[in-house]
């Protein structure tokens, strides 16, 4: 396996070293929400809750690692998972000393960059100890984004995908 991934940019020419890791400041949904129901609910690092005209909506701040095939470290994405009352409640409960037994069912609340709608995967919730986000767990699926946690993504594909992040 290789120690480092590193790739000279097509679209800026430099040398980019180092796993891509990119990440949203909030879930998708929570940003489609009018500045007032932004501002009647919460939004911090790790946790997002907002009341609109369907009710209140839960999401904690997750990892998900996507395996590149030969490098030793994955491409990984700091997304946001939608959690029930009740798991949101729980994982909020045991936020300074997480249960790594416990696991919770949420759906990925984000688009992300190269791939048809990932919106509303089903995932599990995997809260991590050390004060580390939660690992995201994609269901099985037939979707290209489940299929390359699953099988890993090549060197060319993650740099594909870090340079549309970094230059779109």
């Amino acid at each position: 396996m290789a120690g480092i991934f590193s790739f000279k940019c097509s679209s800026c020419e430099e040398i980019h070293e180092g796993s891509p890791s990119f990440g949203f400041n909030a879930p998708d949904p929570y940003l489609e929400q009018s500045e007032e129901v932004q501002k009647a609910g919460k939004l911090t690092e790790d946790l997002c809750f907002y009341t609109d005209e369907d009710g209140t909506h839960y999401f904690v701040r997750a990892v998900i690692e996507i395996p590149i095939i030969g490098v030793a470290e994955p491409f990984t994405w700091g997304v946001w998972s939608s959690l029930s009352k009740a798991s949101y409640d729980r994982y909020v409960e045991t936020y300074d000393e997480p249960d790594t037994e416990d696991c919770y069912f949420g759906f990925l609340s984000n688009y992300i960059p190269c791939y048809e709608n990932t919106y509303a995967l089903k995932l599990d919730v995997q809260p991590q100890e050390n004060n580390q986000r939660p690992q995201l767990v994609p269901h099985e699926s037939e979707h290209e984004f489940v299929n390359d946690f699953e099988n890993g993504i090549s060197i060319s594909r993650a740099q594909e995908i870090a340079e549309e992040c970094m230059h779109s």
